[in-house]
């Protein structure tokens, strides 16, 4: 049975893993801090590629940014990642192979072998964090366009507010569905709707209210959060509503920190009454913390 090394790359940590080809994790997790550094950081992956080489059959990464075709290197780095990260060729970093792809397409992968989308042939994650990250499974094989970028979820437009996104564009997605996008909403109201002056958070800065605020505020009955909520889950559905129309989905699978706060019977029937296709089943994500890792093995054992 095949042994693949899986490391996920993000920007504030790195985790890595033994993993068997049927998506079995075989040996401790270990966790490092991401290096700002590129320098440090090709030294960081090669010391951990040098620790297992002798023992496994490949190297997977699960990594922030878009994927080249080949799935070789990082075409376009996300703002969190060193710079020159896009430069790197990940080939060079063993003497066996190496296969890189998207953590967004290898958390979907791992929903669609092993977790909540298993048993389905057409199936989306979307993962809903700090930003929105978005992997398409068609017809059972993983959507990747003609470059390796498809599925960028998080910068399709869904209003016309003119909110500047972390990609430097307007009215993306993320701007509005993630927890930054729940943050940026919760000082929009505050600055602009007198429901604030009664709320909980009222002595706080707009600037300074968080989304554990917001969800604090929700569970306490504070009429100002649950404003800002229900806008934040109203741009989240124009979302999955768009997402669902264009592509007939089986399933929408929710995975990130932000998916533990919202209903997903709820989400199911209010998408489907606005959709024009055949209904979809939305449902959180059950692959797990380690939904990166497991997807980019299984990934890399496939291709």
């Amino acid at each position: 049975m095949k042994k693949i090394l899986a490391i996920d790359a993000g920007g504030t940590k790195l985790t890595c893993a033994v993993i068997n080809e049927n998506g079995e994790i075989i040996s401790d997790v270990e966790k490092y801090s991401t290096p700002k550094n590129i320098d440090d950081l090709i030294k960081l992956f090669k010391e951990i590629i040098n620790k297992y080489e002798d023992n496994i059959d490949m190297t997977a990464f699960a990594t922030a940014g878009a994927v080249n075709i080949d799935n070789t290197k990082v075409d376009s780095s996300t703002p969190n990642m060193p710079k020159g990260y896009n430069q790197l060729d990940f080939t060079s970093l063993s003497k066996k192979r190496v296969f890189v792809e998207n953590d967004a397409n290898c958390a979907a992968w791992a929903e669609y072998k092993i977790g909540a989308a298993k048993g389905e042939k057409n199936t989306i994650t979307i993962t809903l964090g700090t930003g929105v990250g978005g992997g398409f499974i068609v017809d059972g094989k993983l959507l990747r366009g003609k470059s390796g970028r498809a599925g960028e979820v998080g910068s399709i437009k869904i209003n016309s507010k003119g909110r500047v996104c972390t990609c430097g564009r307007k009215d993306c997605f993320e701007s509005y569905a993630s927890g930054t996008g729940l943050k940026m909403t919760a000082e929009e109201v505050a600055q602009s709707d007198e429901v604030f002056t009664k709320s909980i958070f009222n002595s706080k800065n707009p600037k300074d209210i968080t989304t554990y605020d917001i969800i604090e505020g929700v569970n306490k009955n504070d009429e100002y959060s649950k404003k800002v909520f229900n806008i934040w889950k109203e741009d989240l559905i124009k979302g999955l509503v768009s997402i669902t129309n264009i592509f007939d989905t089986e399933s929408i699978i929710i995975s990130g920190g932000m998916g533990k706060f919202i209903n997903t019977d709820e989400i199911e029937t209010i998408v489907n009454n606005e959709t024009v296709v055949s209904p979809v089943k939305i449902k959180l994500a059950k692959a797990g913390n380690y939904s990166g890792m497991i997807g980019a093995a299984l990934l890399a054992c496939q291709k």
